[in-house]
């Protein structure tokens, strides 16, 4: 996410809780800000409604259970199934955000687990889910590329 999110006060926690979008957004910001990436997802996400973030939410959350259900099944990470999932993530953040290309899907990857934030997000799914998803999105990256 990026930018200004056009909910109100009320329909952000209602959507999101407790999670500070504004200091998170600035962070994001300095970090990506002058990046193509940054200004796509500025643009796409300025319109998005609370309908919107909801059903962003939901697939997101869908996505995350298909993914937590394969590890613990068992399922390597570096397997045709796993990196289909992946593939699945990639397309949901171009979907939602910006063109998420196999470079940048890599750099996520790493940022999913050297990032505590991110790697607690997933993890609250299923513990090791963010290491999971990054052997998942390099190996798919790698098919790929």
């Amino acid at each position: 996410m990026s930018g200004k999110l056009n909910l109100t006060a009320e329909e952000h926690a209602e959507v999101f809780g407790d999670f500070a979008h504004d200091a998170n957004a600035a962070e994001a910001e300095e970090r990506w800000g002058g990046t193509q990436a940054w200004a796509e997802s500025a643009r796409r996400t300025s319109s998005y409604t609370k309908d919107d973030w909801q059903r962003y939410k939901a697939e997101t959350s869908a996505l995350s259970a298909r993914l937590s259900d394969a590890m613990d099944a068992g399922i390597p990470a570096d397997s045709d199934h796993a990196m289909d999932l992946a593939e699945e993530h990639r397309a949901h953040i171009s979907r939602w955000f910006y063109d998420c290309t196999y470079e940048i899907h890599r750099g996520l990857a790493d940022l999913y687990v050297s990032d505590p934030r991110f790697t607690a997000a997933f993890d609250r799914t299923s513990s090791g889910l963010a290491a999971y998803l990054r052997t998942a999105i390099l190996t798919n990256t790698d098919r790929h590329t």
